[in-house]
């Protein structure tokens, strides 16, 4: 449970950097995406708190990727949800081969972080419960 509330925690952080990342002009554009992909690997490692770590880098990486590709389809119905600001923060305007790598990049440095510096703290209180 404390470690739940862990992921909880760092998702909430990770939603206040990312929104801080688009409103300061200092900030690379690019921030907020790795940001993103940060957020959903720490909501994929909430909900699937047991599995591997390479799993959840794949669910991640996947749910990254195939939110910037379905993008490219721009239905009307689609492009309105888009046009809020919740259908903006979660499904993005328009595609760009730039927002992969940023993706790919933010998971990838979770995976990293977690597997070197959290996970024998982590393991080991899953593993209790």
């Amino acid at each position: 449970m404390k470690t739940r509330i862990l992921y909880f925690f760092i998702i909430c952080l990770v939603i206040i950097l990312g929104l801080l990342s688009r409103k300061l002009d200092f900030v690379p554009l690019f921030m907020g995406d790795i940001f993103y992909a940060v957020m959903i690997y720490f909501i994929v490692r909430f909900f699937l708190l047991k599995s591997d770590l390479k799993i959840i880098t794949f669910i991640s990486i996947v749910t990254c990727y195939g939110v910037e590709i379905l993008q490219l389809y721009q239905a009307n119905w689609i492009v309105e949800i888009r046009n809020t600001t919740f259908g903006h923060l979660v499904l993005g305007q328009g595609f760009l081969w730039s927002d992969l790598l940023a993706y790919t990049f933010g998971i990838i440095l979770c995976y990293i972080v977690e597997k070197f510096i959290f996970n024998s703290r982590i393991e080991r209180n899953i593993i209790k419960k």
